[in-house]
């Protein structure tokens, strides 16, 4: 339910909901407003009702199916699978009509019932196709509007906190029982999740038993580019070198030392595309925060 709500609620996206609403009522007032002008130069009587009734309740359901386009976006955006990127939004673009088109007939029907009249919507395959091709274009429409709109946020946080970041400290001290262990951020391949102590191994071999637990660890290291890629498991990403996917969704990485290890596709959006590691790392400095 978390990974849905991330999809269709990031922060500032009460604004874009609010604006697609906005422009797309607007845009429908304006077209009832058409079509009853249209109606009076043909000799009919002007009539704005109607044509109101038909828009906005059309207009009202595309609103509340707005989520569902969201989600299909980010999904596209956060895959590199080519398949992912065309049967996804297929699938969505047939949802998106089907489900538009029984929304407004109810919201027709419930209305004229409510008059006293009756609304037929003359099924067919002619009107089916002429739905169609208008949903497709509000889909794009909105799908565009979401993608231009994640990037221009997306590129002003990076800006934002490049300039605000503090440092990252190039050392951290681990405390082991009544010892502590210095070690370098940028050699630790991935941690574990050990029952009550987590597993850090390093580039060189060595591994590192800490009692605590892995939540705890992935807050503390994320400042170090280390990331989840399964339920029990961290790696560091500034160490990953390839990136391979399995046929069940899972993933395989791959370390410029020449290890691997499995991530999960649940956590397969949160995993970047691996860069291989910089030359000429900066010397260790040390760092006084413990890890309990």
């Amino acid at each position: 339910m978390s990974k849905l709500t991330g999809l269709i609620l990031r922060p500032n996206d009460r604004t874009f909901y609010a604006t697609t609403a906005a422009l797309a009522a607007g845009v429908g007032i304006i077209n009832a407003f058409s079509s009853a002008h249209d109606a009076a130069r043909r000799g009919a009587t002007y009539d704005l009702a109607k044509p109101l009734v038909w828009e906005m309740t059309s207009i009202l359901v595309i609103i509340l199916l707005t989520p569902l386009l969201v989600a299909t976006v980010r999904s596209i955006r956060s895959s590199s699978g080519a398949l992912h990127r065309v049967v996804i939004p297929a699938m969505t673009l047939i949802a998106f009509s089907a489900l538009h088109m029984l929304g407004m007939v109810a919201l027709r029907k419930l209305v004229m019932w409510s008059q006293g009249g009756s609304y037929d919507f003359d099924l067919s395959w002619p009107t089916v196709l002429y739905e169609f091709r208008k949903d497709t274009m509000t889909a794009l429409l909105i799908g565009t509007t979401l993608w231009l709109w994640d990037g221009f946020h997306a590129a002003k946080q990076e800006v934002s906190s490049s300039a605000t970041d503090p440092p990252v400290p190039a050392a951290l001290w681990l405390r082991d029982g009544t010892s502590r262990i210095r070690i370098a951020p940028s050699d630790i391949l991935w941690v574990a999740s050990a029952g009550n102590y987590v597993e850090y191994t390093m580039a060189d071999g060595r591994q590192h038993l800490i009692r605590g637990t892995l939540a705890a660890t992935e807050t503390e290291l994320a400042r170090f580019n280390l990331v989840r890629i399964h339920r029990s498991r961290l790696v560091n990403m500034a160490r990953v070198t390839a990136l391979s996917s399995l046929p069940t969704g899972d993933f395989t990485l791959t370390f410029d030392s020449g290890h691997k290890v499995q991530g999960s596709r649940r956590f397969r959006s949160a995993v970047p595309h691996p860069t291989p590691p910089r030359a000429g790392a900066p010397a260790d400095e040390e760092n006084s925060k413990v890890f309990n």
